[in-house]
């Protein structure tokens, strides 16, 4: 990839694959993922709603992408962990885009109102939580000024988008589970210092694979 990933025609190229429906879907997303999800790929019928909002900004010329580090309740499955602004589907939630936008309003005060979506990556099952995620990926303008829901979000994370084309941006890594299990060999992005695994390390994977 071009030092151009995270400009304009990168934005363009995604656009127009997530608006035309040109996704690579769980092949691409499965690449980030432990080969334990391989058995849970598919949402049964009692799968919850939720949403969640990649959004892209730059930040002096860069282009960055969005996440958060979630607080670290006692018995959360997800404490800790580093994602996408997002949660589940409320009843006066128009859509699923809905769903994300008010989520990202909500958990780190981003003005929705500024944010032009993109289109919608593959939506993706999480079994620990039998969460069915749609994930949506959005832009703006401006870098956003924060306002953080402090009983969710510990911290946002602000990482160069074109850093996650690198060629040894992914790396193998051991991974303990809330409950003590430890999964070995998780592929991790890591970028900026930082550790994305899991479901967030997928919906990147398939952001990556339309943008390349």
């Amino acid at each position: 990839m071009t030092a151009s990933a995270g400009g304009p025609d990168y934005l363009g190229r995604i656009r127009s694959r997530l608006q035309g429906g040109d996704l690579p879907g769980y092949a691409a997303q499965e690449v980030m993922g432990h080969s334990l999800r391989q058995e849970h790929s598919t949402a049964p019928p009692t799968a919850r709603a939720a949403s969640v909002l990649a959004l892209i900004y730059p930040i002096r010329g860069v282009h960055h992408l969005l996440f958060i580090q979630r607080t670290s309740p006692p018995g959360d499955r997800h404490g800790g962990q580093i994602s996408f602004p997002g949660g589940s589907a409320d009843p006066g939630d128009q859509d699923a885009a809905d769903t994300a936008l008010r989520e990202a309003a909500e958990e780190v005060g981003i003005d929705r109102q500024r944010v032009s979506l993109l289109g919608e990556l593959t939506p993706l099952y999480i079994p620990v939580s039998n969460f069915l995620v749609n994930p949506f990926v959005g832009y703006l303008p401006e870098q956003p000024t924060f306002t953080l829901q402090e009983s969710e979000v510990a911290r946002v994370l602000e990482l160069p988008l074109a850093d996650f084309f690198a060629h040894d941006v992914i790396a193998q890594r051991d991974k303990t589970l809330y409950n003590g299990l430890v999964l070995k060999d998780v592929p991790h992005w890591m970028v900026a210092g930082e550790a994305i695994w899991g479901a967030t390390a997928m919906m990147v994977g398939e952001l990556v694979a339309i943008g390349r």
